[in-house]
């Protein structure tokens, strides 16, 4: 009995094993070049899983640049997005453009039935944001936001510790940073540096850059509440630098029984994507991706705790994208549409609060 259940056992394991090598990749394109995050999903490319079948991309000089440095063809590239899509025919598109042309990309792409996956944040205005919306549930397709915390398995852990376990008790107050030295003293891309620095193209500067992560998980955090109001103060440190945005932000989110902190700067010392969440009877803070600290009711001093990235639903956003799109795992509440439309308002308010000095109401 036992050999004939090992057989059994085998057998289904060849047949999985299978699966997973006759699954078909995911066909998918890409829309602009100029988020240095593109190198994420160029990277990708050279693993099984996804088939590249198009670019839209109007700037020459910076396709053949990449073109050399990954291998992939010129002849993918296209100046004009619709007539790559029609052509095409891909089941997702990933946008790695300016954070405004967002809405242009699934105005075309959603009529065709293309799911569409972003850079955080969602959008540069909350009205595009739900027009958006709107499009992506009007025509059945997937419309994601990609923010590198949602691949920290720590994040994972720590709303596990909060909302699973509840050991720390109702969540009382939340403070995020995120950052780094500068896009320009990071050695950002010129073509990314162009947009990211630029009111329009990117909505803010840090306070959009960066502000999102916060906004993202706070709203993941308080399982989808918003704030019943919005604060923000920001800053010019380096004006020279930065001329037309600011460096420097500070949002303070209002909930009835809670607030989140945000801070979110280019003028932080060290790149860091942190946070801590504190409850009645404890706390737990994140380190970095697996790293955290967590101290609960009656213990005397706080332990180190280190997660597996596994705790997270994916190791990478395109892994998670294709595992989605073909059933395998439930969609996940970060990357979501819901969450992301409350992150866009919640930056929308901000920046209308920084300029006006005035607390936002959110409807």
């Amino acid at each position: 009995m036992l050999i004939r259940s090992l057989i059994l056992l085998s057998l289904l394991f060849a047949q999985i094993a299978i699966a997973q090598t006759t699954q078909k990749p995911l066909r998918v394109a890409i829309a602009g070049l100029s988020h240095a995050h593109v190198h994420e999903i160029l990277n990708r490319l050279k693993r099984p899983g996804l088939e590249l079948v198009g670019i839209y991309e109007t700037d020459r000089n910076r396709a053949a640049t990449l073109s050399k440095q990954y291998g992939f063809d010129m002849a993918l590239v296209s100046p004009d997005l619709k007539a790559m899509l029609e052509k095409t025919k891909p089941e997702a598109v990933l946008d790695f453009g300016p954070i405004n042309t967002h809405v242009t990309t699934v105005k075309v792409a959603a009529p065709m039935g293309i799911n569409i996956m972003v850079e955080k944040p969602l959008a540069t205005k909350y009205t595009d944001a739900v027009d958006m919306a709107a499009l992506a549930r009007k025509h059945k397709v997937q419309l994601l936001t990609n923010y590198e915390t949602t691949w920290y398995g720590s994040n994972h852990h720590a709303y596990a510790v909060a909302h699973t376990d509840k050991a720390i008790g109702d969540i009382r107050k939340i403070v995020v940073h995120d950052g780094h030295e500068g896009p320009k003293e990071i050695g950002c891309n010129p073509e990314f540096l162009a947009w990211l620095t630029d009111p329009v193209g990117n909505g803010a500067g840090a306070l959009f850059d960066f502000g999102c992560y916060g906004a993202n998980l706070s709203t993941w955090l308080m399982q989808g509440q918003k704030p019943l109001s919005v604060e923000a103060v920001t800053k010019q440190i380096k004006p020279d630098v930065y001329p037309k945005v600011d460096d420097d932000a500070t949002i303070l989110l209002n909930y009835p029984k809670a607030q989140s902190i945000i801070q979110a700067s280019w003028n932080w010392p060290f790149s860091r994507k942190d946070m801590e969440v504190y409850g009645q009877t404890g706390y737990v803070n994140t380190i970095d991706g697996t790293r955290m600290r967590i101290r609960l009711k009656g213990e005397k001093a706080e332990k180190a705790v280190e997660v597996p990235q596994s705790e997270a639903p994916a190791t990478d956003p395109f892994t998670y994208l294709s595992k989605l799109l073909h059933n395998e795992i439930k969609p996940d509440a970060l990357t979501s549409l819901e969450n992301n439309l409350i992150v866009v308002q919640i930056l929308d308010a901000a920046r209308e609060s920084a300029k006006t000095g005035r607390a936002v109401m959110l409807k």
